[in-house]
């Protein structure tokens, strides 16, 4: 079987042999070292949430280490619908850009400290131990933005919803008129509109 360690949009992490472009992890361990396969209940170690790079300084990511479970996503649209903002170590100009563009969606005077941001991410990722879900209006949605319609995943990209799928994206939809529920945290809506530029898949 698979590592249960591919995280969807939705935050849910499952067995998948699809790797995707980006890793990162949840704080620290959250996988029981005796029985690497599929992970216990716990879902997180602490809030702070990244997403990395799969390689960097030539170093070693092993998988289900014993310091912390290492999670894959499709891309890095994919980790910020689960919560997930760059990491200060192995994507320093992505995480700087992605704190300028959070200061200057919530009018900040300077850019946020990592944990500052982590203590917003986590109440907006979260609903209790469920990943937080809100209605939103289509139409106010940036690009990068990630959404739910029925069981499907969609990410708007130059101005076109792609359904999302493990392995990719696939056709454009014509979602116009629908009512969908947002997967992407708000601030990093905001931080979208603010400019911030997400690898796609």
């Amino acid at each position: 079987m698979p590592f249960q360690n591919r995280v969807y949009p939705s935050g849910e992490i499952v067995s998948s042999n699809m790797r995707g472009q980006f890793m990162g992890n949840r704080g620290g361990r959250i996988h029981d070292p005796k029985s690497q396969t599929l992970l216990p209940k716990r879902r997180w170690a602490t809030r702070q949430w990244i997403c990395c790079v799969t390689e960097f300084k030539s170093r070693h990511r092993a998988i289900m280490s014993n310091s912390y479970t290492e999670l894959f996503f499709l891309d890095e649209v994919t980790a910020l619908a689960a919560g997930h903002r760059p990491c200060y170590e192995c994507r320093r100009k992505a995480a700087t850009e992605f704190a300028r563009c959070w200061a200057d969606a919530h009018k900040l005077e300077r850019p946020p400290k990592a944990g500052e941001m982590d203590d917003v991410l986590h109440e907006q990722r979260l609903d209790g131990r469920s990943k937080r879900i809100i209605n939103a209006n289509i139409d106010e949605l940036p690009n990068g933005a990630m959404i739910k319609l029925n069981d499907s995943f969609f990410g708007l990209k130059a101005g076109q919803w792609r359904r999302w799928s493990t392995k990719g994206y696939g056709e454009n939809i014509d979602l116009q008129n629908n009512p969908v529920q947002l997967l992407t945290p708000t601030a990093i809506i905001g931080v979208l509109k603010a400019g911030y530029r997400p690898h796609w898949y």
